[in-house]
């Protein structure tokens, strides 16, 4: 079979899932390309000479990134006749809420008449990039999880077997009024600039992946109108130096490790303990049964 993946990632975290999928197909004998978004030469591929696609994105504000949703758009429209071709969703987010099952809603409508069928959807609880900064823990678990479930949902997919999840009430008409963060963004990103520890080593204008950051003839640099709110440039600035405007208060800065925290060192409370307490619960547990049947299977 071959496979394509596709993918939009903001600070990293969704292209570690890309790398997981890719890995696990290739495993099982698969041949797999997978391309990265937005595309650096413009080129539009050929979805036509696949046997599977995957589409994979960070969710935003529940939905999909504009820049995932405008690829979606520049595949070419088949003809009725025309053969469909089979595809898969996988998403990446802070917290495991049942919103975020909406964030495909978009894509597979603009999907569709590009005689693309989505049959498998599946979300991985990744560290935050804005809001606030996941413990070292937390992370860890959150790292070792994916890498244990990708794997099995690869099975489900080479397998046949849809796996989509039940949409809740609603929720597609808050995803659409929630898509207002698209061009939301562009007025909030304006609001960005950077502080006195700016270096002006240019790191975050060689990371922005829509060049919406530009040094002007006095050396300060400006942010222009163009952001989608990826989070690249704050999270990865080395002096942390740049600011978030309107969201200040949601700023992240510096990468994760994704390493198991040492065993015999003393962690700080982590404060955001409750947040989301429920839905993280349910993820993990759903996760753990998932994979433990998937063992169970194997050994008999």
């Amino acid at each position: 079979m071959k496979v394509l993946i596709c993918y939009f990632s903001g600070t990293g975290n969704t292209e570690k899932i890309a790398e997981l999928y890719r890995s696990a197909f290739t495993a099982r004998g698969h041949e797999v390309e997978v391309i990265s978004l937005p595309l650096s030469d413009g080129k539009t591929p050929d979805v036509a000479g696949y046997d599977l696609l995957g589409f994979g994105y960070p969710i935003h504000a529940f939905n999909a990134p504009k820049t995932m949703l405008d690829f979606c758009k520049s595949l070419a429209k088949r003809g009725k006749n025309a053969p469909s071709v089979r595809a898969f969703v996988f998403k990446t987010s802070g917290e495991p809420v049942r919103m975020s099952d909406v964030s495909s809603i978009k894509a597979c409508k603009i999907l569709k008449p590009r005689g693309i069928t989505v049959t498998n959807e599946y979300q991985y609880v990744m560290p935050y990039n804005i809001i606030f900064r996941h413990s070292d823990d937390a992370v860890y678990k959150m790292w070792q999880t994916a890498q244990n479930l990708v794997p099995v949902d690869v099975e489900e997919i080479i397998s046949g077997k849809s796996v989509r999840p039940r949409k809740m009430f609603m929720g597609g008409f808050l995803a659409r009024i929630l898509r207002a963060e698209h061009w939301g963004a562009h007025i909030i990103g304006k609001t960005y600039k950077t502080n006195k520890s700016c270096v002006k080593c240019g790191k975050c204008i060689k990371l922005c992946p829509v060049n919406n950051i530009k040094i002007k003839k006095s050396g300060k640099l400006k942010f222009g109108g163009k952001c989608i709110m990826c989070m690249r440039c704050s999270m990865f600035c080395p002096k942390n130096a740049v600011e978030l405007g309107l969201l200040k208060h949601w700023k992240v800065n510096g990468e994760y490790s994704f390493a198991p925290p040492d065993p015999d060192a003393e962690l700080p409370p982590d404060k955001h303990a409750d947040y989301c307490a429920k839905a993280y619960a349910r993820y993990y547990a759903a996760a753990e049964q998932k994979i433990a049947e998937s063992r169970n299977g194997d050994a008999n």
